[in-house]
């Protein structure tokens, strides 16, 4: 489930699944998105998103992902909050994989526990992730780490997420919080418009319009069902690339 604890004017939105290691599904999403937009509707200021347990997201449930709506779910979530008019804090205190990065990047600030990790092995499954995360990514942590991410399929810990700009600051979802307060108490038009202006990096006017068509073809691939067939059947995948 997703539970909301308030402090103050700060609120705090965890991912608490930790039975699945905080997975990802419809209906997680689904519940999230309205977390998040309650939070802004009732004047927090500042939002921290954190998983439960050990792991801040584990990413899309695999046994989910292939469903009708998942990828709707999941991207209504994320632009609503990378469009929430306050900051948004994601404590990463464990692994962030695939949809789990893209949540944390979704996200104005990433506090990164020693024990994240940050990883989007769309490759090895047949998987894609869209043009605005893709853009997001490299306006984040540059293209090299973009690259290293989605090509070579690497995983950083927390001290390279750091050096990268992946993370902002290693510690703790105290941590977190402690800086969601500290922020709440700033001017929230300056946040505000802070926040809008910076948004300005990921949305490109000159993008190719055929990448967004790539992407679609990704997920209706046979790669696509047969990365669903390998899972079923415990082994690994076979992609032809068509």
């Amino acid at each position: 489930m997703i539970t909301v604890t308030e402090h103050g004017d700060i609120a705090e939105v965890t991912l608490d699944r930790h039975e699945k290691r905080n997975a990802l599904d419809v209906a997680h999403l689904t519940q999230l998105t309205t977390a998040v937009e309650e939070c802004v509707s009732s004047g927090r200021r500042a939002l921290v998103i954190s998983g439960a347990g050990s792991t801040f997201s584990a990413g899309a449930d695999l046994g989910g992902v292939y469903s009708d709506g998942f990828r709707a779910a999941l991207y209504t979530a994320l632009h609503v909050i990378s469009e929430a008019p306050v900051p948004v804090i994601a404590a990463v205190n464990g692994p962030a994989i695939g949809a789990g990065t893209q949540l944390a990047i979704a996200c104005d600030l990433r506090i990164a526990a020693p024990t994240a990790r940050f990883a989007i092995p769309t490759a090895r499954n047949g998987l894609a992730v869209d043009p605005w995360t893709i853009r997001r990514l490299a306006a984040l942590a540059g293209g090299a780490t973009a690259r290293a991410l989605l090509l070579a399929c690497d995983t950083l810990d927390a001290t390279m997420a750091l050096t990268r700009g992946l993370a902002d600051r290693v510690g703790t979802t105290e941590d977190a919080r402690a800086l969601a307060h500290e922020i709440a108490s700033y001017a929230p038009l300056s946040l505000r418009y802070s926040k809008r202006a910076l948004q300005t990096l990921t949305e490109f006017d000159t993008w190719d319009d055929r990448l967004d068509d790539e992407f679609d073809d990704c997920w209706t691939s046979d790669d696509f069902a047969e990365s669903r067939v390998a899972r079923a059947e415990n082994r690994l995948p076979k992609f032809v690339g068509k």
